[in-house]
């Protein structure tokens, strides 16, 4: 995957920063000015060009971003977030929560329908939370969950979840949205296989999904809120390539598409009735290594590789400057974040680590990413930066599907063959626990039932991530989480280089539809403007 020419791009980038330095301006280059013409659109059928292939549509068991998207259009949760990441109520009317944070009681809106016709109620309630809560399903969010002790049908519109132990965060997992409620009766037809058949309470549909074209979903007729949705059907198009996502945001072919090439936002802002959101968002990108395997068991190589990438260099290249420089595992908005000391740039440092670890002639290595454009881009970058330490890196680029099953499904820690992969996290629920503890959390966090393919285990971060599970006072959280970011970070399982910009572009006659900070889509007030 080595390309000189890309490789001479990244040496002047990197040569142009260390000279000038590089400003990591999270202002918007769009200045977000709507063209005064609303263009023309004919119908109220919306098509939505996304980066890559959905993998399923069962939100208690997806662990990407994408789908949850989607499935948030067609299923809806007991909470949610609004734009700025704060809970509010969705199918609950309201909610209370006990002082010790172990008992959760929810009052639900009344005559609402499952889109089979199923009632919603306390019943529908209690049969989506003890199948998340069961370790027996193996479902990829179990560990949200795995927290409750028993779900009590009070009566038929109030439900009581009761916690195993304190969990000050516990109300942020009611509102991810994997927490969605699905129709009991549609599980129970179709067991497994509802993630091809979802049925939610959602203001659309499921019609149809060919994996490798196209998702459609229709509008509920039927939707509790009076007067949603207000447009006929979405359609998702995967579309990995960007510049044949922004051709088909410019012909009119989408009128919503993202993420956007941040070497695109200025020539198109503005044209064809296109405006561009830049957003601040909650995600880390980040390269993570396989500790348990030879030579990343050894943290030198580990601090080695993260001096010898510049992510100043990274966010100019790959972000086109619309990002940030990560300062811990954690994006800065998320709660209780804590800001580090950063592995700057530093290729004699990096050296010297390698030969103290006595890998001075490097090694050979293979990277793990999608197969978007972007990720792809970012891979070759990381890999001539790698080539400075003599660490010769093949870059293996999967479709959606295939990469989360090699990263996800491995049983056992040895089955694991991943060495590299790059990806990106966002915490849904806003909190540091689902930034942490699921990525780094230890043995209870490894493949299948959690997403920690740095097979990274500290049983020091391990016992400060359950001090923060065990109180609901703030103060304690932040301490235990402070403490944690500190021993991972000197660790380094990761080598953590942004936290970009959320960059969507859309028609202008689209209002109400927006990306969230942690990258998901929300489409609740969305209609067309004539």
């Amino acid at each position: 995957m080595k390309k000189k020419g890309f490789a001479l791009i990244v040496s002047m980038v990197c040569l142009t920063l260390m000279l000038f330095g590089c400003s990591n301006s999270s202002s918007s280059s769009s200045g977000k000015k709507e063209p005064e013409k609303i263009v023309k659109k004919d119908g109220k059928d919306i098509t939505i060009a996304v980066a890559a292939n959905f993998v399923s549509l069962d939100p208690h068991d997806s662990n990407d971003t994408l789908g949850l998207s989607a499935e948030r259009m067609m299923m809806e949760g007991l909470l949610g977030f609004d734009k700025d990441m704060k809970v509010v109520p969705v199918l609950a009317e309201d909610y209370q929560v006990n002082d010790q944070a172990t008992e959760f009681t929810f009052h639900l809106k009344k005559g609402v329908k499952f889109q089979d016709g199923t009632p919603f109620n306390a019943e529908a309630v209690k049969y989506n939370i003890d199948r998340l809560a069961n370790p027996d399903n193996h479902l990829k969010r179990y560990s949200l969950f795995e927290l409750v002790k028993e779900t009590q049908v009070v009566d038929e519109y109030t439900v009581k979840v009761l916690l195993k132990e304190p969990f000050g965060a516990m109300i942020n997992n009611f509102a991810h949205p994997s927490a969605a409620m699905i129709s009991p009766a549609a599980l129970k037809k179709y067991g497994k296989d509802i993630a091809r058949n979802p049925v939610g309470t959602g203001p659309f549909k499921f019609e149809e999904w060919d994996q490798s074209d196209h998702l459609k979903l229709v509008k509920n007729e039927d939707y509790w809120k009076e007067g949603y949705p207000k447009v006929d059907s979405i359609t998702f198009k995967p579309v990995p390539e960007n510049g044949s996502r922004v051709a088909m945001l410019q012909t009119g072919e989408a009128d919503f598409a993202y993420p956007i090439p941040t070497e695109q936002v200025k020539s198109i802002d503005g044209k064809n009735g296109i405006v561009i959101e830049n957003d601040p968002s909650i995600i880390v990108y980040y390269l993570s290594m396989n500790t348990l395997k030879k030579p990343y068991d050894d943290v030198r190589i580990r601090q080695a590789m993260n001096y010898a990438i510049n992510k100043d260099a990274f966010i100019k290249v790959v972000w086109n400057g619309l990002g940030d420089k990560p300062t811990s595992v954690l994006a800065p908005k998320v709660a209780f974040s804590s800001e580090q000391e950063p592995y700057n740039f530093d290729l004699e440092k990096a050296k010297k680590l390698m030969k103290e670890a006595g890998v001075e002639d490097g090694f050979k290595t293979t990277l793990w990413v999608s197969n978007s454009s972007t990720s792809v881009k970012s891979a070759e970058f990381l890999q001539q930066q790698l080539a400075q330490i003599n660490i010769k890196v093949e870059v293996v680029p999967m479709e959606a599907g295939t990469l989360s099953d090699k990263l996800w499904g491995p049983q056992k820690p040895e089955d694991a063959e991943v060495e590299l992969y790059y990806g990106g996290w966002s915490p849904s629920t806003g909190d540091a626990d689902w930034g942490i503890r699921p990525l780094l959390g230890g043995q209870a966090a490894y493949p299948p039932l959690n997403y920690n393919v740095s097979y990274y285990n500290n049983e020091k971060v391990n016992q400060a991530l359950k001090d923060a599970l065990q109180t609901a006072d703030e103060s304690k959280r932040e301490a235990a989480y402070k403490d944690a970011q500190k021993l991972i970070w000197e660790d380094a399982p990761w080598v953590t280089l942004a936290v970009p910009k959320n960059l969507a572009g859309k028609k202008n006659y689209l209002d109400g539809i927006y990306l969230l900070p942690d990258g998901s889509l929300s489409i609740n007030e969305l209609e067309i403007k004539q």
